[in-house]
């Protein structure tokens, strides 16, 4: 077991930080005392860290993280490796060399973090090679794909409850952002999870703007492209609800001048990681994709997300809204939807052979059209959905509560009955020195080029932003940066005060 002194540490070693958000830090000590834990945290609450963080502490021994997507992995296999931490990546993709050498590492506990895939984690062969690793704990992320009721059921998570069974004296955490109660107590069954901590942080994000809006085809044009000019040079995700609409938009709004690029599951994995990358590093302001796009996406500062049809569950719109704001800043999530969405949910739900999967997805769909259709708070519908009851009458921050055409959209909500209070609407980069934050990104995306990974693995734009705020003239006052740790200071440290000197 570590000391709160030692956690502390690592905390500002390897992330930057000085103080954790809340419910981290004792997420952080249940891990590192052995207890299994469920932990549901929305979007930008910072989940990766409370396994990430006692991973490291446990000297020669590895946890094991149990991932769906391959690039989610590699992006945080990146990351973990830019702050000085031994991680890696099992998956199909490498080479038998390379997967050996991986093997190996991690049979010696050489590596804190192993990232595998639910596929092949329920390979024997794997099960049988991780008798020979140290493992220190399994942490599974994207927990509710586990769950029938969950809105991403996926069956090879079924096979994550062989964990307890082969591996009973090893602890297991439990990962998601959105899980209804039923979700919750279903991944605690299907994993057994003995006596668990159980963390559930509040689901209400009061930096976003809910705005629910019905549509026609005639006009839902024109109100995208009000929202896109008002967010204009700020970084924004459209989602389509098919890839025929993805390029359909994204030529409208080419031939409205406005840079936009797609994604979607028919391209080539080269050029939606392109297309993905050119967004995160702000060469795009507009990514316009279907529901293939976003998962594991950590870039905070999203001011706009736009629906342009009804999504399948509240789950799911709570996850691709909640993609927007995860700095804290306030930002719009639009709902622009049409009457035929609902026609078109129908069809799709009616092609489902099984008939308890059927019903369902039945429920998703009435849950998501009452949601759409409600004149009560979103605030308080979306919070109420997860079993997380709320005191407010009057969120200040949806369109119910706060009825506006989009272009009175503004970010600051007028008073609301209880006076609470969102977050301050004050655009990221106000009172900044324009040309140094621009030169320290210019500097941010060719150096992310050459190290050939995503420019928020190098550094966030708060990060930058806290830079160009502060100005600082020496690698100690760099230093308290929050987000630059140790080695980010020695990889980074004089190119950016050489930076800042030239601006």
């Amino acid at each position: 077991m570590s000391s709160n002194h030692e956690v502390k540490a690592a905390l500002k070693r390897y992330w930057g930080y000085d103080a954790f958000r809340p419910k981290q830090e004792e997420i952080v000590h249940n891990i590192l005392d052995g207890r299994d834990v469920c932990v549901v945290m929305p979007t930008g609450g910072g989940k990766s860290l409370c396994y990430q963080l006692p991973a490291v502490l446990q000297s020669g021994k590895t946890a094991i993280v149990i991932s769906p997507l391959i690039a989610l992995m590699q992006d945080q296999v990146a990351q973990l490796t830019q702050m000085g931490i031994p991680a890696a990546v099992l998956n199909s993709s490498q080479s038998w060399n390379q997967q050996r050498e991986t093997e190996r590492l991690a049979e010696t506990g050489k590596i804190r973090l192993l990232y595998l895939s639910p596929e092949r984690l329920a390979k024997k062969e794997t099960l049988e090679w991780l008798g020979e690793v140290p493992v220190s704990f399994f942490a599974i992320d994207e927990a509710h794909c586990i769950s029938e009721w969950g809105h991403e059921f996926r069956p090879d998570y079924r096979q994550l409850k062989l964990l307890r069974k082969e591996f009973p004296g090893k602890p297991i955490s439990a990962f998601t952002a959105s899980a209804t109660r039923h979700v919750r107590h279903d991944i605690i069954a299907q994993l057994k999870l003995k006596d668990p901590g159980k963390f559930i942080a509040s689901f209400h994000r009061n930096n976003l703007n809910y705005q629910v809006m019905a549509c026609d085809s005639k006009n839902q044009e024109a109100k995208l492209l009000a929202i896109l000019q008002k967010h204009a040079g700020s970084a924004m995700i459209v989602y389509s609800p098919t890839i025929k609409r993805v390029g359909t938009t994204v030529v409208t709004l080419r031939e409205k001048g406005i840079a936009a690029i797609g994604y979607h599951a028919d391209m080539g994995s080269e050029e939606r990681r392109e297309n993905q990358e050119r967004w995160m590093n702000d060469e795009v302001t507009v990514l316009v994709g279907t529901v293939a796009f976003g998962l594991g996406i950590n870039k905070p500062a999203v001011r706009a997300v736009v629906h342009l049809s009804l999504p399948k569950s509240i789950e799911q719109y709570y996850q691709e809204a909640g993609r927007a704001g995860r700095d804290g800043l306030a930002s719009d999530c639009f709902l622009l939807w049409q009457k035929k969405d609902a026609g078109l949910l129908a069809y799709f739900i009616e092609q489902i052979e099984d008939r308890e999967e059927k019903q369902r997805a039945w429920d998703r769909y009435h849950e998501v059209r009452k949601f759409a259709e409600s004149t009560e708070c979103r605030h308080k519908i979306i919070c109420n959905h997860f079993g997380e009851k709320v005191a407010w009458t009057n969120c200040g921050a949806c369109d119910v509560c706060r009825p506006a055409a989009i272009e009175q959209t503004e970010t600051v909500p007028r008073a609301s009955r209880d006076k609470k209070k969102r977050a301050p609407s004050v655009p990221p980069s106000a009172g900044l020195n324009a040309s140094r934050l621009a030169a320290l990104k210019q500097w941010r995306l060719e150096r992310s080029r050459a190290d050939k990974v995503p420019a928020f693995v190098v550094l966030h734009d708060t990060a930058l932003q806290h830079i160009c705020s502060a100005n600082p003239s020496s690698l100690s006052a760099l230093r308290q940066t929050p987000g630059i740790g140790e080695r980010k200071l020695t990889l980074y440290g004089d190119e950016i005060l050489e930076v800042l000197r030239a601006n």
